[in-house]
């Protein structure tokens, strides 16, 4: 079964709030297995418009990853991220088997 992925693409505009939002979604991606590959670093944009922060988050399977955001755990955490951010998400499966 492939792994999935949340991909996000994020703004921050008050970072000390934001901190908030990184404590909190601890909970969730511990519950779910979340496993971050990519959390911010320097980024050599190429091609398009992006955002100032990039992350991939990996988890088990599709299933697992849409369990996660869906989570009370995580959209509690997201509810201290949607004022200080703006974020494009995307979970998506990943290729052959994992």
């Amino acid at each position: 079964m492939p792994k999935a992925y949340w991909v996000a693409h994020v703004d921050i505009t008050d970072p000390t709030a934001y901190e908030a939002y990184r404590s909190a979604n601890a909970a969730a991606f511990a519950r779910f297995g979340g496993r971050f590959l990519v959390r911010g670093g320097t980024q050599d944009s190429r091609e398009g418009a992006t955002r100032a922060r990039n992350v991939v988050i990996e988890f088990a399977d599709l299933a697992t990853a849409r369990a996660c955001y869906d989570s009370p755990e995580y959209q509690a955490a997201k509810a201290l991220r949607d004022p200080v951010s703006t974020a494009d998400l995307v979970i998506v499966e990943g290729y052959g088997e994992g």
